[in-house]
């Protein structure tokens, strides 16, 4: 009995019309998400903050942007906190500069796994900023963030291994992940690569790979990757 029906009901649902979706949130106008974030949507929120932040689908308004991003934090999305915790590091126009506060929303949204929060950390102890600086501390955080693929915290690690802060020196390390980040065409790791190839560090001199990182970081939008470029050109013509 089961061998006979199975045609039969594979027959109907090859048959039956392809369901409708509703519209993804993103795509939804301004002020629909505002009404869903009203109701309480934590995507909503974090979209609606998100647009306030970057004075795409309403006027910029940061305070306005970490109000939306808290009430979605709260809810427990990640992303969220990371922004909320961006704009409260910095400050902004009804918004108090509170470092104390950023530091614990990084790092409870480091220990949620979000990667450019661990980053976000790295870089708070590397500089000191908002609390007191400990470069292995922030060697363990970019390490954090690496494993997550991070190209940023690829290219800070990098520039740690490279001047022996917080690890031992390595050249080699520094550019493993320098290529790391450069595969995935950071402009700063494109950069960074084509310099250790102009030095010849953890690697042997090669200057027309480098010239040609440093054509590529350009590319990319490093706009200060164009003096490498115009230094290492004019060293070939005079080679020429």
């Amino acid at each position: 009995m089961m061998h006979r029906l199975l045609p039969a009901v594979l027959s109907l649902a090859m048959t039956m019309a392809a369901p409708v979706f509703a519209q993804a949130l993103q795509e939804l106008p301004f002020d629909k998400q505002m009404k869903l974030a009203k109701v309480g949507d934590v995507d909503a929120q974090y979209l609606v903050g998100l647009a306030f932040e970057t004075g795409e689908g309403a006027k910029a308004d940061e305070a306005e942007a970490a109000r939306w991003f808290r009430k979605s934090a709260l809810q427990g999305n990640v992303e969220a906190q990371y922004h909320l915790a961006l704009l409260v590091s910095k400050g902004a126009k009804g918004l108090k500069q509170d470092w104390p506060t950023a530091l614990k929303l990084f790092q409870d949204a480091a220990a949620k796994g979000h990667a450019s929060a661990m980053n976000a950390l790295g870089r708070a102890y590397q500089t000191g900023t908002g609390t007191t600086a400990d470069p292995a501390k922030a060697a363990e955080w970019y390490a954090k963030a690496v494993e997550e693929k991070l190209p940023d915290a690829e290219n800070n690690l990098g520039m740690l291994y490279l001047e022996g802060k917080g690890v031992t020196r390595d050249l080699a390390q520094a550019f493993r992940l320098f290529e790391r980040a450069a595969a995935q065409n950071d402009p700063w790791g494109l950069n960074n690569l084509g310099g250790m190839y102009e030095m010849g560090w953890g690697t042997t001199v090669d200057k027309a790979k480098a010239l040609d990182y440093y054509k590529r970081a350009r590319a990319a939008g490093n706009i200060a990757a164009q003096k490498n470029v115009d230094r290492l050109s004019v060293a070939d013509d005079s080679a020429g």
